[in-house]
């Protein structure tokens, strides 16, 4: 998986309102469902709370006219509530009038209500994809509240119960709560209308409405609902919501907004400076990014020569295991000339120590000539050697 495939824009997918704006951070890495009909493999990575900070900074000093900024996936934002709060903190001490909301499947909503209102949460979009438990069994593969394993027949009913809790948490303390519904021809489509029947009794203000778009490069598990399908789902919901229709372009995961020029997370790449030219691999044969950056014991420099190539330039030795956070704190003082640094996975813990120290970790198994030609500039597999300058 590379970081840096394209993934959808964001600034104007979510149904806050029809004439907002709203920036879509992914800061949830944690998931704690699956349809069965969900991508395989998920080319958007969670980012980080410094991250998702950086790049709605980035996104502002462009002139992107905001009007909030939402927390949603790739995974969900109450899944780990912690990270969640971090973002909503450094947000708000940035921007202190920028309105904030979440994007969540609602299980442990209500325990988590309190918490998120005092941060500054005042938007919520509730992902509500059916209210029969018939027509959630069929759809979801697995639900997991908290870290538990439960059967899917018990977890579908403790997931309708807590949506119902969400809402009543949510409205009855003031925050404009919403509805999205993805269509899964079969499955759903006959139960749209009951879906913003109920919502709507239970103070939904909108509900947005999007079409299951098979994702490029994966095999279709079920057709897209026709035109006319959707047509009519629309003419029913708007019986009892108002409607915000979500345009396939942002299902199926668009490009950067021509509106707007926001960028998408996978777009919004670390690029090297002045000050840290170089980007930092963990690899076990040179070829590929394939290490746990837990289990490494020495990374490969890619960088700038002095004719201006880009190329491997030395290999170090990076700390021993036992250290707990003082290790990474060591490793981000021996790549303190990185921008970045690859490896194939890594925990939690390096991610934000390294994050906080100017260093980004990028998850990715890519081959490492194209991941660095990538970062350098480059957009596409090259030789291991090319020209490249520290922005």
């Amino acid at each position: 998986m590379t970081p840096l495939a394209t993934t959808k824009c964001t600034c104007s997918s979510t149904p806050h309102s029809p004439q907002g704006r709203w920036l879509e951070l992914p800061v949830a890495s944690r998931a704690n469902n699956r349809i069965r009909f969900a991508a395989t493999g998920e080319s958007l990575q969670a980012m980080s709370p410094v991250e998702a900070l950086a790049w709605l900074a980035e996104t502002v000093d462009k002139g992107a006219a905001l009007d909030g900024v939402t927390l949603a996936g790739p995974g969900d934002p109450l899944a780990d509530l912690g990270p969640t709060l971090e973002v909503l903190s450094l947000i708000r001490a940035k921007y202190p009038e920028m309105e904030l909301g979440i994007t969540t499947l609602g299980l442990g909503a209500e325990q988590a209500a309190e918490a998120l209102l005092k941060a500054g949460v005042s938007r919520v979009t509730l992902l509500v994809d059916g209210i029969d438990l018939d027509v959630i069994r069929k759809l979801y593969a697995w639900i997991r509240p908290g870290y538990r394993t439960v059967p899917l027949p018990a977890a579908t009913e403790m997931l309708l119960s807590e949506q119902v809790m969400a809402m009543k948490a949510f409205v009855g303390n003031g925050c404009s709560v919403g509805i999205r519904t993805t269509i899964y021809p079969g499955y759903n489509d006959a139960h749209a209308e009951d879906i913003a029947r109920i919502m709507g009794s239970l103070g939904a203000e909108f509900m947005a409405v999007a079409s299951y778009v098979p994702v490029e490069g994966e095999e279709a598990l079920l057709e897209r609902p026709t035109p006319e399908m959707m047509a009519t789902i629309h003419a029913q919901v708007s019986k009892h919501l108002r409607l915000i229709v979500v345009p396939e372009t942002i299902t199926a995961h668009a490009q950067n907004c021509s509106e707007c020029g926001c960028q998408s997370p996978a777009t919004f790449q670390p690029k090297p400076s002045t000050g840290r030219p170089n980007v930092a691999v963990v690899s076990s044969g040179g070829m590929e990014v394939d290490l746990h950056l837990g289990h490494a014991a020495k990374a490969l420099i890619y960088g700038p020569r002095e004719d201006g190539l880009t190329c491997l330039l030395e290999t170090r030795s990076l700390p021993e295991p036992g250290f707990g956070s003082a290790r990474w704190e060591l490793l981000a003082d021996i790549l303190k000339d990185c921008f970045v640094l690859l490896a194939a996975s890594a925990g939690e813990s390096p991610k934000k120590i390294l994050a906080d120290r100017g260093i980004r970790v990028l998850i990715t198994d890519d081959d490492i000539a194209g991941i660095v030609d990538v970062l350098y500039g480059g957009g596409k597999k090259g030789s291991q050697c090319r020209k490249g300058k520290a922005a």
